[in-house]
């Protein structure tokens, strides 16, 4: 998985903390966090398309939070992130090599490497879909009540 999906909750978060619904330009969400802007900001237009945030062009534009942390799951951010393919692609290698010639109904069997992946991948798909951003935001205020505070003060003078 790829960087993003950290730097796309963390941002969806953050936004949600600052609070203020207006746009907010990926030069500044990226400061928070010390980002690289053009990085990030491929990252927010996946969200943007994924319907999570609301992208305003222009010299006051930036991006805002469409739905309430409560209607984005993890899986929703990953699935924005890095698309909906499996993250695990069978080949089916067992065919080939010392399989080559073996006869097709050698192969009428799932193959159990791709079975067991795909059971993980759905068991993984699912704790993430049952998470949403609004869990994440409240187990984070339960170990430290101030973040949302101290977030607002930071964006404010920077």
């Amino acid at each position: 998985m790829n960087e993003g999906v950290e730097w796309a909750v963390h941002v969806c978060l953050l936004l949600d903390w600052m609070g203020t619904g207006e746009p907010v330009s990926t030069t500044r969400l990226a400061a928070g966090y010390e980002l690289p802007p053009p990085y990030l900001n491929k990252q927010l237009q996946a969200l943007a398309r994924a319907g999570i945030l609301a992208s305003t062009p222009g010299a006051r534009g930036g991006f805002r939070l469409v739905r309430p942390l409560e209607k984005i799951t993890l899986m929703d951010v990953v699935t924005a992130i890095e698309g909906p393919d499996e993250a695990f692609q069978c080949t089916e290698i067992r065919r080939q090599g010392m399989g080559a010639n073996h006869p097709e109904s050698s192969f009428e069997l799932p193959c159990t490497v791709r079975t067991a992946m795909r059971d993980a991948e759905f068991a993984w798909r699912r704790a993430l879909a049952a998470q949403t951003l609004a869990d994440l935001k409240a187990k984070t205020e339960r170990m430290s009540p101030a973040l949302g505070d101290r977030i607002r003060a930071w964006y404010e003078l920077n």
